[in-house]
């Protein structure tokens, strides 16, 4: 049987933390394109990312409650992370940004584009997504949060996007 020091699992802990906070904050500076649509690119660079920080979470520690106490700390830290931008919106808004315009009436706008790294196509693929022919036809679209494009139609009373909440109900 191995001992379990409580040095050592401590010490996981705080690594974990360290490596979640770190990585965290490089995605965030990523920008939101990175989170919404993952290329085989952003693919390879995860998998190598995951294999690169593994040992600086557990060290020397590579048995199985090693591990395991690092993947309970991630998603400690993750649900942690998640509540505390709830409680607390200017944490919440650092976390997550604001979404960003990229249409208004019809007009691209193209500064916004080029800061948030979207391009024309993915634009128009957004817009055929919801049913929208050609970007002359888009009143409003909004690169959100998540990463996703969503698009209002000129022509459309009311707008459908796809819209998810981790973990909440809607409220009545």
């Amino acid at each position: 049987m191995i001992e379990l020091d409580p040095r050592v699992l401590a010490e996981i802990v705080l690594r974990t933390a360290v490596v979640y906070i770190v990585l965290l904050l490089l995605l965030r500076l990523a920008g939101k394109r990175e989170l919404g649509q993952m290329s085989i690119f952003d693919l390879v660079v995860v998998l190598i990312v995951a294999n690169a920080v593994q040992n600086a979470m557990v060290g020397p520690d590579t048995s199985l409650t090693g591990g395991l106490l690092a993947a309970a700390s991630l998603i400690a830290l993750n649900w942690l992370i998640d509540r505390l931008g709830i409680r607390y919106a200017w944490l919440g808004r650092r976390l997550s940004s604001e979404p960003t315009m990229l249409i208004w009436n019809g007009t691209l706008q193209a500064d916004r584009m080029r800061r948030e790294g979207v391009t024309l196509a993915e634009l128009e693929m957004a817009a055929r997504e919801h049913g929208v022919e050609t970007l002359d036809h888009v009143k409003l679209a909004v690169l959100e949060p998540d990463g996703t494009i969503s698009i209002v139609s000129k022509a459309a009373t009311t707008h459908h996007t796809r819209h998810r909440v981790r973990g909440r109900k809607p409220r009545q």
